[in-house]
């Protein structure tokens, strides 16, 4: 096997004009900045693909997997999803009956831009901003369903400003909400204040740009001024996981994007991730993802529905 991917590893890319009325979406023209999208199952549109867009994505019927950047899972009616723009994703049903499903999938999508530019003069936007960030790695909420259900025919039968009125009501439950994880890759989880914020994204960019190379704690805490004892708390802290368990995650993680987008053996992305060892790099991915690597590749391919 090669260490180049075939082209239909890679997700697509969903452009606007391919938003036809035919398969669900709300026709040019009818909607301004949210825009709601039904369909059924079978449907051209499970796939494996990404937009620009945020989306809040329900299931109303069926079951099967769920395909969230490198996460993989189940779902049922009601489960629940807000994905970030161009993250990728897909829902695969399973046992669907013959006919199909008339509605699986309610689904309301929305830009970033205009939200940041509006919030320069309307304060309270700002306070959907860390939902928005979280929105990077998918979030599923439980709890929720019934709310965004009927949150989402209302707003589906309405137009103008009480459409928005609706929506941004949605939004500020979801921000509120506190029953829900992050599905995809490494994440912050708190911060103190911006300042330890910025000193933070600046250690966590240094490890994800060097995740393939040996560093050990006391270098990284070098390179910040602090002890190793002291790193140490702070790094729990800021990211609720210690320096161990972070960098296992980090490394794990990209592992599954390259078992997942390239044919490389999995000997050679034990150690291009970082790991010096097959027999470790296995361990930590059956702690982290709950299944070995060959298994994780194995499933992943079912992301494309076939």
């Amino acid at each position: 096997m090669g260490n180049k991917s075939p082209k239909t590893r890679a997700p697509e890319l969903e452009h606007a004009f391919q938003r036809n009325p035919d398969l669900g979406y709300e026709p040019e023209g009818s909607f301004g900045y949210i825009r709601c999208l039904e369909h059924g199952a079978p449907n051209p549109l499970i796939r494996w693909h990404y937009h620009e867009e945020y989306e809040l994505h329900l299931i109303t019927e069926t079951s099967g997997k769920v395909f969230v950047g490198d996460y993989i899972g189940r779902f049922k009616p009601g489960n629940l999803v807000l994905t970030g723009p161009r993250l990728p994703h897909n829902w695969i049903s399973t046992e669907i009956a013959e006919e199909g499903v008339e509605i699986r999938d309610r689904v309301l999508q929305f830009p970033d831009e205009p939200l940041r530019q509006a919030s320069e003069l309307i304060p309270e936007l700002r306070e959907a901003f860390p939902l928005l960030e979280r929105a990077k790695h998918g979030i599923e909420f439980n709890g929720m369903s019934d709310i965004a259900n009927e949150s989402m025919g209302r707003i589906l039968q309405s137009s103008g400003l009480e459409r928005f009125s609706i929506f941004l009501r949605l939004l500020s439950k979801l921000s509120q909400h506190q029953d829900y994880r992050l599905l995809s890759s490494v994440q912050l989880q708190s911060f103190d204040d911006d300042a330890s914020l910025h000193q933070i994204s600046e250690v966590v960019d240094y490890m994800t740009a060097n995740y393939a190379t040996p560093f050990t704690m006391s270098e990284i805490a070098e390179r910040i001024g602090m002890t190793e004892s002291r790193f140490s708390r702070y790094f729990r802290r800021a990211t609720g996981n210690t320096f161990t368990d972070f960098v296992n995650h980090l490394r794990i993680n990209r592992a599954c994007q390259l078992l997942m987008e390239t044919e490389q053996y999995i000997s050679t992305i034990c150690y291009n991730v970082g790991f010096n060892n097959v027999a470790n790099f296995n361990r930590r991915f059956m702690e982290i993802k709950g299944m070995t690597p060959s298994e994780f590749r194995k499933q992943g391919e079912e992301r494309f529905g076939r």
